[in-house]
């Protein structure tokens, strides 16, 4: 037994990263639906009670924080939620736009990089309140049938 976290499989660790976030925006007052994993394009989509407000997120997790490689369609969504540190207790969370993954990048060997000095910014840390909160309450209009 050692203080160390137990090593995770990426795909456990992409896991916990997807659902972490899932946590954090229902806790905003969103409703989150994740999509088919490791499919093209978004990881999440998320919309207020009442239907009137979307968005879509990029989440990448990982154990630690290293520089990710990006793919064509990765700045697709509203936002990317990098989640560092995703095993441990304490997840680190860095909410970006994708202009500001597109800054962040460097190309090696004609493949965009994010640098890690390039979303690890105090301005993206925990920084849900640039996705935004929304009402978790919304009243719903009354539905009456006609009895035909």
């Amino acid at each position: 037994m050692g203080d160390a976290p137990l090593k995770r499989p990426p795909q456990i660790v992409g896991n916990i990263g997807l659902y972490y976030v899932c946590y954090q925006l229902s806790r905003l007052g969103w409703n989150v639906m994740p999509t088919a994993r490791n499919a093209r394009g978004i990881d999440l989509l998320a919309y207020s009670s009442d239907g009137q407000e979307r968005v879509s997120i990029q989440v990448k997790a990982m154990s630690g924080a290293t520089n990710i490689q990006l793919r064509d369609d990765d700045t697709m969504a509203d936002f990317w939620v990098i989640v560092t540190n995703a095993a441990t207790d304490a997840p680190e969370c860095f909410v970006l736009t994708p202009l500001e993954v597109r800054q962040g990048c460097k190309s090696y060997g004609g493949k965009p990089w994010l640098q890690k000095d390039g979303y690890r910014r105090d301005a993206f840390r925990h920084a849900w309140s640039r996705i935004g909160a929304v009402a978790s309450s919304t009243p719903v209009a009354d539905c009456h049938i006609d009895p035909a």
